[in-house]
């Protein structure tokens, strides 16, 4: 088993959540990840930051596997440097909004002009040609532009999706985007522009089954979903605790009917088939909470899975670490980071090969989240840069010295330096 994406080389001047799990997806399938850093770092690294060190969690999540430079690319200077980090790329992935990617050499037509086989991804709020295109936008913003919030909150009101969603998601399809696009490039032997817009990108995600009547046109009925608009449509409670259960086939609800000694409901004129389900759908969801509240949550797992019905415990984020398949599956990986210790992260889930299992952490390829700069002077040299440049671009400030967090001994963190050969250390 190999990593599928090993040889690919990915600029990332990307930051906060959604180009940046874009790309640690392609470093986790084996491409090399360069991270463009500002002076002052993504400012994810501050998020949780409870240490001090500009290592907080979500950064050491979603940065894994990637390699810091820092460059402060409003100086000549970092945009040349950046330019050949370019030239030698598969990949340039950036969230920037289009006037500053222009002003700081990112644009599609400036990175296609230095590279003309690479890929150029560049994530927006808005898509190109409407009123929206400036506007800055982040996860909340389009959960309710998308139409998201509104329909999580129902009745009562627009609410937020709890985690990321729009960002996630968006970052997910971005990650298609550029391997469609490199696999273009192995037909065409040319790259291109990818534009992965969030708003069009979360209208059309939420529309798949919320469309409804309105697919027609003129619309045939109103739009929306009955089965997920149901105020019913919740973790059912039970003697104990709560469960959630979902039986959607003809199949599945013969047998929960059978289960609770009501078969003759599989052939009501109401719960036949899943138009008929779905169209009365409220009552049936009101009878299953009803039925559910008359065992343990053990006894009616136990049942379930004897009758192939799905279900599960509802977990919190904290119960997850201690899930009996999760356990069994090694999904959490045990990381020694050279400077935060030990970490504890999940891996990624996708399994490649004849053996189709997921690539680890102990698997070779180098897998921690790195300091501010960590690999500013080995990037520059291997970019072909003299020690003298690399001297210049450090005093100006160009490029940034390393600035990684604290030793776990207390130590001061290495800061470059010039050793008695006058190299770089």
């Amino acid at each position: 088993m190999g990593f599928p994406l090993a040889g690919v080389r990915v600029i990332d001047v990307s930051s906060t959540f959604m180009g940046p799990y874009c790309t640690m997806l392609l470093a986790q399938w084996g491409a090399e990840v360069i991270k463009v850093e500002p002076p002052g770092g993504d400012v994810v690294r501050r998020i949780g930051d409870v240490r001090g060190t500009s290592m907080g969690p979500v950064f050491l999540n979603v940065n894994r596997g990637k390699r810091s430079v820092v460059l402060d690319l409003k100086q000549g200077g970092a945009r040349d440097l950046l330019d050949r980090l370019v030239a030698g790329a598969d990949v340039v992935v950036h969230n920037m909004r289009p006037g500053a990617a222009e002003r700081l050499g990112l644009s599609a037509d400036a990175v296609l002009r230095v590279n003309p086989r690479a890929v150029h991804c560049a994530f927006r709020g808005f898509g190109a040609g409407g009123p929206y295109e400036d506007r800055p936008a982040y996860d909340d913003v389009i959960q309710a532009a998308s139409g998201m919030a509104a329909l999580q909150g129902g009745a009562g009101g627009a609410e937020y999706v709890r985690t990321a969603a729009a960002d996630k998601i968006v970052g997910l399809m971005g990650t298609a985007a550029v391997l469609a696009a490199l696999h273009g490039r192995e037909v065409t032997g040319r790259g291109q522009a990818v534009e992965v817009p969030m708003l069009e990108t979360m209208t059309q995600f939420m529309l798949l089954e919320q469309q409804g009547g309105w697919v027609f046109d003129p619309p045939a009925g109103p739009p929306g979903y009955a089965r997920t608009a149901s105020p019913h449509r919740r973790p059912c409670r039970t003697k104990d605790g709560h469960l959630a259960v979902m039986i959607y086939t003809d199949a599945q609800w013969r047998a929960f009917f059978d289960c609770v000694g009501r078969p003759e409901l599989a052939d009501d004129p109401r719960y036949r088939t899943i138009r008929e389900r779905t169209e009365h759908i409220d009552e049936l969801y009101a009878f299953l909470n009803d039925e559910m509240a008359g065992r343990t949550t053990d006894e009616w797992l136990a049942e379930l899975e004897r009758r192939d019905i799905p279900a599960a415990p509802v977990n919190t984020v904290t119960d997850l670490f201690d899930d009996p398949h999760l356990r069994a599956t090694g999904f959490f990986e045990s990381v020694e980071h050279p400077t935060e210790g030990p970490l504890r992260l999940p891996r990624q889930p996708v399994g490649f090969g004849p053996d189709p299992r997921p690539v680890t952490a102990g698997d070779g390829k180098v897998s921690h989240a790195p300091g501010l700069g960590e690999h500013g002077l080995a990037v520059a040299r291997e970019a072909g840069l003299d020690e003298a440049e690399i001297r210049l671009l450090l005093a100006s400030g160009a490029l940034g010295a390393p600035r990684g967090a604290a030793p776990r001994t207390g130590r001061p963190a290495p800061r470059a330096a010039l050793g008695s050969t006058g190299r770089l250390a």
